[in-house]
């Protein structure tokens, strides 16, 4: 019984819905969002998130923190920079990496306000994330997601 509720108080299992972050989580994976990871820790860039979308809090989101509080996001022709730097993003599809759809690879650069992030999917070209709805406020987060349980052959650890 006590392994349950640590369990409910711990995580929550989620279905993921969309294919915003393809490939490395796909339409029906089943996450566990640690929902006191940010209560405990800080937001750290590259983490997995599920959050209240700005537009309607009513639906939860699964994104990645590209930008925290006080960086410059800028994002050229499909390439982001975090404070001027190009970051590394393994997790996003090769094909995707550069060039294709005109409107998604539009020039961005704005600096994120204090207790705000800037969030993305890892499928950029079929994402809504900060670049059609803003910055996310911390308050909007509801817990980081590090593990997958389901299907089977793609169970562990979320990167």
């Amino acid at each position: 019984m006590l392994a349950i509720v640590a369990y409910a108080l711990l995580f929550h299992l989620s279905i993921v819905r969309g294919s915003s972050m393809v490939p490395g989580i796909h339409d029906g994976d089943r996450i566990l969002v640690d929902h006191l990871s940010y209560v405990l820790g800080d937001v750290r860039r590259g983490d997995v998130v599920v959050l209240r979308c700005p537009l309607d809090p009513s639906l939860d989101y699964i994104k990645r923190v590209i930008a925290l509080p006080g960086d410059e996001v800028r994002i050229d022709d499909g390439r982001v920079f975090v404070n001027g730097e190009r970051i590394e993003e393994p997790y996003v599809a090769a094909d995707e990496d550069e060039g294709g759809e005109g409107e998604r690879r539009a020039r961005l650069c704005e600096r994120v306000e204090s207790d705000h992030f800037f969030v993305l999917g890892d499928n950029r070209d079929h994402s809504s994330d900060s670049r059609e709805f803003g910055q996310v406020p911390r308050d909007y987060l509801r817990g980081r997601v590090d593990f997958r349980v389901w299907p089977p052959e793609r169970a562990g650890t979320v990167r």
